[in-house]
C-alpha cells in the first residue's frame, strides 16, 4: 500500500508587492498553519521517505517545519517544474517515484494539487471527497492511498483517507 500526502502551501504575503510571485514568503498566519501542520503530520505514521516541494518560496516555508520533524532519511527534492505544475504534470511526476518508496508528501499550489487530489481521490468518505470539492484551501493536506504501483497512480482506485485544513488544528 502506498500513501500521497498532498500539502497545499500555507498562506503567503502581499505584503511586498515588488515580489515576484515565485519569492513571496508566508504570512503570519501562514506561519502559524505551517506548525500546525508540522505538528499534525509528526503524529502521522509512518512518515513520508519522499517529499517533492516547489521551488516556490511559500512552499519550501511550509515545509520547513514539517522538514524538522521528519526522520533523517526522509528524502527532500525541491523541484522547478513543480511550481505552477498542472494536475497531469503532478501525476507524470508521481509516476517517476520509484516503487520501493511507500509515502509521499508533495507539496505546492493550486489549481494542480486540487485537481489532482479531486481526480484521484474519489473513494473513501463522502463527508471528505465532498469538502475536498467544495475548498481546497491554503494549508490543505490531504491524505491518499493506493495498492498498484506509482507507475500506474490513477489507473487503480484511489482512497481519500484524511483531509485536514488548518483551521481543523487550531
Amino acid at each position: 500500500m502506498h500513501r500521497l500526502f498532498v500539502l497545499r502551501h500555507a498562506k503567503s504575503s502581499w505584503d511586498n508587492s515588488y515580489l515576484a510571485d515565485h519569492d513571496r514568503p508566508l504570512a503570519p498566519r501562514g506561519r502559524r498553519a505551517a506548525d500546525a501542520l508540522a505538528e499534525h503530520v509528526a503524529t502521522i505514521g509512518p512518515a513520508p521517505t519522499l517529499v517533492l516541494c516547489s521551488t516556490a518560496r511559500r512552499a519550501q516555508d511550509t515545509l520547513a517545519p514539517v522538514r524538522e520533524r521528519l526522520p533523517d532519511r526522509t528524502d527532500v527534492l525541491v523541484e522547478p517544474d513543480l511550481y505552477g505544475a498542472t494536475a497531469p504534470e503532478l501525476l507524470a511526476r508521481l509516476r517517476q517515484v520509484p516503487e520501493e518508496t511507500p509515502d509521499v508528501l508533495l507539496v505546492g499550489h493550486n489549481p494542480g494539487l486540487e485537481d489532482l487530489v479531486r481526480g484521484l481521490g474519489r473513494d473513501g468518505d463522502p463527508a471528505l471527497i465532498g469538502r475536498v470539492h467544495r475548498k481546497f484551501p491554503t494549508g490543505a493536506l490531504a491524505t491518499l492511498a493506493f495498492g498498484g504501483s506509482w507507475t500506474d497512480l490513477g489507473s487503480e482506485p484511489v482512497t481519500l483517507e484524511a483531509f485536514v485544513v488548518p483551521g481543523d488544528l487550531q
